[in-house]
């Protein structure tokens, strides 16, 4: 972003400004939830009370980081129009790189703007799985989980483990980790389905390209949301089990697993990360909770695509985005077209180009490659 004159910048601030974010009317739902708090029977309803000081503090958040950008923005103007009566080369070129990362944290929040679903302030919960492809479906899946979990850790989240189960040979069955923290689920809820592995596998002793696939569910981490959930004791089928995981000896010594299947759906939660069976059962209660909204929500899906006649099921097969190690080394989203060459990045965590056109495509603007 080139700032020789005041004029140019101001013109660029003015686009990047334009009704992008109403300070004014985020001021006033503070306000609101303010005045809601000194009620006497606030704290009454607990999980209400949460609920509304979780907001207030996401609002605030907003607010004070607008605020702060707008004005940083006005600062660089005032510097900027210094240039008009006075060139000086040391000061344009620190004008540009404050207004660079302006720019970038712009760009950053801009996107937070695209979060307006229900729930996409919420939490996550992801859950992998192995698809074809044997050990190496396996092998996928953790490397898939210690991408996520990177992603999510280098923006601050706060991951937790929830359940594993490890592969005869190698890798993981099957794994479910929260995302702890502010818009989790709606930055990674367009992550949702099959993804393919193409490389020379590790596995065979002829080293020969192999094919798998790893299954990624995400759904919103509900457990103190006020979400139309019944679960009722009997509906439910608890076994306790020794954990198979990592864990130290407590966890390896008693039966403090949790497996818990919902009868009327047949799904099944299993958790054996903490060391209480209490802590565990709860925690599969969170998990149960988020599996059956995200399959009420399928449920309506279902239900509108047949009545506009038209539904494609999401499978393996159907893979979502690709990533190829051999015979060369490409990422690519098939749903938006992105795409970079880096797999290893992508492994390590850095996929905030993939999470940034999904959520793009989904507000109806171009996707970027």
């Amino acid at each position: 972003m080139s700032l020789p004159t005041a004029s140019k910048h101001n013109a660029a601030a003015s686009k990047k400004w334009r009704c992008i974010f109403d300070l004014a009317e985020k001021q006033r739902q503070i306000e609101a939830i303010e005045q809601e708090s000194l009620a006497p029977d606030f704290y009454a309803d607990r999980q209400h009370a949460q609920r509304q000081m979780r907001a207030l503090s996401r609002l605030r958040d907003e607010v004070t980081t607008w605020e702060s950008l707008r004005t940083r923005a006005g600062e660089l103007h005032e510097l900027a129009a210094m240039l008009d009566e006075a060139p000086d080369s040391d000061l344009q070129t620190e004008i540009e790189a404050s207004a660079r990362q302006i720019d970038e944290e712009l760009e950053r929040e801009r996107f937070k703007l695209l979060l307006s679903g229900e729930h996409d302030a919420s939490s996550a919960i992801v859950s992998i799985h192995a698809g074809n492809g044997g050990t190496d479906a396996q092998d996928w899946v953790q490397m898939l989980q210690r991408a996520y979990m990177r992603w999510g850790e280098s923006h601050g989240y706060r991951v937790e483990l929830l359940d594993e189960m490890p592969g005869e040979e190698a890798g993981i069955k099957s794994t479910t980790f929260s995302v702890n923290g502010p818009y989790a689920y709606g930055y990674l809820r367009g992550e949702a389905g099959a993804q393919r592995l193409i490389r020379l596998s590790p596995f065979d002793a002829s080293h020969r390209r192999q094919t798998s696939f790893a299954k990624v569910e995400v759904m919103p981490d509900v457990g103190d949301e006020p979400v139309e959930i019944v679960i009722r004791p009997e509906d439910l089928e608890i076994d306790t089990f020794r954990s198979t995981g990592k864990g130290g000896q407590h966890i390896n010594k008693t039966d403090s697993a949790v497996r818990m299947r919902h009868k009327p759906t047949g799904i099944v939660v299993t958790c054996q990360n903490e060391r209480s069976q209490i802590q565990n059962r709860e925690l599969a209660l969170r998990v149960l909770k988020s599996r059956l909204y995200e399959l009420q929500i399928e449920e309506r899906e279902r239900e509108q695509a047949r009545l506009k006649g038209a539904h494609v099921e999401a499978d393996f097969g159907n893979q979502v985005r690709t990533v190829t190690i051999h015979p060369y080394s490409l990422v690519k989203d098939h749903r938006t077209g992105a795409e970079q060459g880096d797999t290893s990045s992508y492994l390590n965590g850095e996929m905030d180009r993939f999470i940034q056109a999904g959520l793009t495509a989904r507000a109806g603007e171009p996707a970027q490659a």
